[in-house]
């Protein structure tokens, strides 16, 4: 950017603020809707962080080592649209003016990828707040790692501004206490406090002592009295950056809808651009009412207090790489460029001798082996290791004491944990984190957000069918296949034996660009040797067969594949011939060519599905629902045969109940 130079000294902040508010104003009233209130309220916040702390390169949006920072209460994305425009990022005003107009880059909630410029996609509160952590635990790992013989290489901030409404969700309350047990003093909260929510005061449902709260929870905590005084946002900052063993939270206390004749009422937070009293506001702030019409001189003295303090940032960086042995010189290259690049080949793995291993065993060497050949593999799970079977054994406990550990321990925080792996992944690891299938209910908002960032993280899910027995209902899954798979962009795996997972695992490493979520039983199941590491990626294929006329298919996933199986072999006894399919990857089967599919599902075949799951997976390939052999109700508890026997999924009753539908 060729930004004049003039004395800082000389700068007048305050119009560099209101031309701001104006901007964003401006933006809503021509979407026709739109939240005003933060865009007036909150100006001052965005505005000293950006021109005296953001440590960014607006030509270069994507900078590693730059300061990150997430807009968790993203309805107040017009303001970031305007401050971002304003800092020289690549948004123009045209891009403005078609603020959540359809295929737009400016859409109505942050988008990452799509907007110069924005770190994380939000729009759900609190979602945002615990990204926000996964990041700062980011930066922990990779400056324990990288910044050795006195050579910063690594050393960014992570800011999040928050809301009301952020704080009062339950996930960013899980991040935060996590975030004061590690110590994640890179990671900085601005809380725009202004005691407000959709349905007015927000006394009425909010009404804790935040600086107590954060407090106990290991973080320092900051007050700005006014959120109109940028000096004391300032220096608020600066001493969050100083405090080298906590994280911290400044509390701002702002007027939503600062100037506005709904100063700090309620309406004010709504999608209400035809309220807003724009020419009285903008004859308050003492700026132009032209729409989209800004100072020539406040966009260049912002842009040059950026440039003031960042234009080297870059060239500090290559400096730097240069420092480095040539080992960490080439990894964090690759690892700043998003190139993870080893080979699944070079996995080393070895199967049970006895030829009986669970999926959730075979995952877990999988996993171990991996590691192995990436440093960059990272994560944990809700609580209990043993009981997840996802623990990195020579990877360490990631800690205040040990920011190298390979393994979180998030605790039983598995929404907060859903989150936190965006925030790394967004970072550049490929995250990983472990609960019971059953649970992953509460995981639902962050599987969907990394989904729509096309994320890179590992979801393992276990426990995965009503053969838990005992726990009964609250523990056997049945629904949550079915939401898994409705997921877009979410890959979504049950493999049936060891072979299986390992296929799984090798469609990740090999043709998986997002996420993904693999169902594993925790039953000792034989190795079969009908299945297929290579045929996993296909999604479905045949892993039992006869020479004779088929007289119907069997398709299963999971541990059901060898139930389908010993039922196929006791009919064939009988005269019926039935073929069996795994189906590991409804998605992955559905998108191959038709040739293929006829192949394996030819279509005057008929077909059944046996599944100890919600039935609605399968309409798409059986349309016939008495064909379908699934569990559309809660399980019980019990001895897991007896369970099994009750809902019709041991083998006796399967065989009567098949060879009745193939009659």
């Amino acid at each position: 950017m060729n930004i004049p130079k003039r004395d800082i000294n000389e700068i007048n902040e305050e119009k560099i603020v209101d031309q701001i508010r104006s901007l964003g104003i401006d933006t809503i009233v021509e979407a026709g809707e739109g939240h005003t209130g933060i865009v007036l309220g909150s100006a001052p916040i965005l505005y000293t962080l950006y021109a005296h702390h953001m440590r960014i390169d607006p030509d270069d949006a994507k900078f590693f080592n730059r300061d990150r920072f997430i807009l968790s209460c993203g309805h107040g994305s017009a303001l970031l649209y305007s401050v971002l425009h304003m800092a020289g990022f690549d948004i123009s005003i045209d891009d403005l003016k078609r603020y959540r107009k359809i295929d737009s880059n400016t859409p109505g909630y942050p988008v990452t990828g799509l907007t110069s410029g924005v770190d994380a996609s939000t729009g759900m509160l609190g979602q945002g707040f615990a990204t926000a952590v996964g990041m700062a635990i980011a930066e922990r790992n990779l400056e324990e790692r990288y910044n050795k013989n006195k050579v910063d290489i690594i050393d960014f901030n992570t800011y999040v501004l928050c809301s009301d409404g952020d704080l009062m969700e339950g996930v960013s309350y899980e991040a935060a206490s996590l975030a004061g047990t590690l110590k994640l003093n890179k990671l900085i909260a601005l809380y725009d406090c202004n005691n407000l929510i959709g349905d007015g005061d927000a006394s009425v449902t909010f009404n804790e002592d935040i600086t107590m709260r954060f407090t106990s929870m290991g973080w320092n905590v900051l007050n700005v009295n006014d959120g109109n005084n940028i000096s004391d946002i300032n220096d608020a900052i600066n001493a969050a950056k100083e405090c080298n063993d906590k994280p911290s939270i400044i509390i701002v206390k702002t007027l939503n809808g600062k100037f506005s004749k709904f100063n700090n009422i309620n309406i004010i937070n709504e999608n209400n651009a035809e309220d807003i009293d724009v020419t009285e506001v903008k004859s308050d702030l003492d700026v132009r009412d032209i729409p989209f019409t800004l100072s020539k001189d406040a966009v260049d003295d912002f842009r040059l207090l950026i440039s003031t303090r960042c234009s080297k940032l870059v060239d500090k960086w290559n400096k730097n790489l240069e420092k480095l042995d040539e080992n960490d010189r080439v990894e964090i290259v690759k690892f700043s460029e998003n190139k993870h690049n080893f080979d699944f080949k070079d996995l080393v793995f070895e199967a049970s001798e006895d030829g009986m291993e669970s999926p959730v065993v075979t995952s877990t060497k999988v996993l171990n082996s991996i590691s192995k050949l990436s440093p960059f593999i990272i994560g944990g799970c809700a609580d209990s290791f043993e009981a997840n079977s996802s623990f990195i054994e020579d990877g360490g406990i990631f800690s205040s004491n040990n920011y190298l550990g390979k393994n979180i321990s998030f605790g039983m925080r598995e929404h907060a944990m859903g989150a936190i792996l965006n925030g790394l992944s967004l970072c550049g690891f490929i995250p990983y984190c472990a609960t019971y299938l059953a649970f992953s209910e509460y995981m639902f908002p962050a599987i969907r957000f990394a989904s729509m960032m096309n994320l890179k993280n590992i979801y393992l899910f276990n426990h995965d069918s009503i053969s838990i027995g005992g726990d009964g209902a609250a523990h056997q899954p049945n629904e949550q296949l079915a939401l898994l798979r409705c997921m877009p962009n979410l890959e979504v795996f049950r493999p049936a034996d060891c072979n299986e997972v390992l296929g799984t695992y090798r469609a990740i490493v090999e043709s998986c660009d997002g996420p993904v979520a693999i169902s594993l039983s925790n039953e000792n199941l034989k190795i079969l040797e009908s299945t297929k590491v290579g045929e996993v990626s296909r999604g479905g294929y045949v892993v039992y067969d006869c020479d004779r006329k088929l007289s119907g298919i069997l398709i299963a996933s999971g541990e059901e594949v060898h139930t389908a199986i010993e039922v196929a072999k006791r009919l064939f006894s009988k005269g019926i011939d039935v073929r069996v399919v795994s189906m590991p990857n409804i998605d992955r089967f559905k998108k191959q060519d038709s040739q293929y599919i006829e192949s394996v599902l030819p279509v005057e075949v008929r077909k059944i599905v046996i599944e100890k799951a919600s039935s609605m997976s399968w309409n798409s390939i059986v349309f016939n629902e008495k064909y379908l052999i699934t569990l559309d109700q809660f399980g019980v508890s019990g001895d897991s045969s007896d369970v099994l026997k009750k809902y019709g999924f041991d083998v006796d009753s399967l065989e009567e109940k098949v060879e009745d539908l193939f009659k």
